[in-house]
């Protein structure tokens, strides 16, 4: 790819990045709303990208610091291609781990944003972390404390599914949760 071409690649999801979409629709997302930083409350958080992933700051990653929790599973948020807006039909994942968290104060999760292998390595890590700032931000917005919330960005990294068509990729296009017990 050319310097100009990876340049203008970035340039454009830096802007993304900072401006957010207030309606923006993925390619097979229909009519239904979506919740994006800029289109709903969540835009007024406090909190900045950096502070999410506690442990580019250098503190403790919680899964150094607990026990990954084995009674609760909890499903994947999907997103649209090229697309950290939580669709409106994936909310209700966010909400029950929000009820969980709520329940369980003892607990805490780690928010992992994932892509499909379109895109470089690098637009899928920032890509990746845009989806867990996102999901991360809701469950601040519903109420779950910032401190008990890390995010992590594996891009293309850890396919849930292996293949190279559109069922591979919408399945890899998500955000995950960790959850662990202090």
């Amino acid at each position: 790819m050319k310097f100009s071409t990876i340049m203008a690649v970035m340039a454009v999801a830096l802007a993304v990045t900072t401006t957010g979409c207030k309606y923006n629709k993925a390619a097979g997302s229909g009519d239904a709303a979506d919740i994006s930083a800029e289109g709903s409350d969540i835009s007024g958080s406090d909190i900045s990208a950096d502070e999410g992933d506690l442990s580019a700051a250098g503190e403790k990653r919680f899964e150094d610091m607990y026990t990954k929790c084995t009674d609760v599973d909890f499903s994947p948020v999907y997103f649209g291609f090229d697309s950290s807006v939580i669709p409106q039909g994936e909310l209700a994942k966010v909400d029950a781990v929000t009820q969980h968290l709520t329940d369980r104060a003892d607990r805490v999760v780690v928010v992992e944003g994932h892509c499909d292998e379109r895109g470089s390595n690098e637009y899928n890590l920032a890509l990746g972390e845009n989806r867990a700032v996102i999901v991360r931000d809701y469950l601040v917005q519903s109420g779950i404390a910032a401190d008990r919330i890390q995010t992590r960005s594996y891009g293309e990294e850890k396919p849930a599914v292996d293949g190279h068509d559109e069922g591979a990729w919408e399945a890899n296009r998500r955000a995950e949760f960790g959850i662990y017990q202090k």
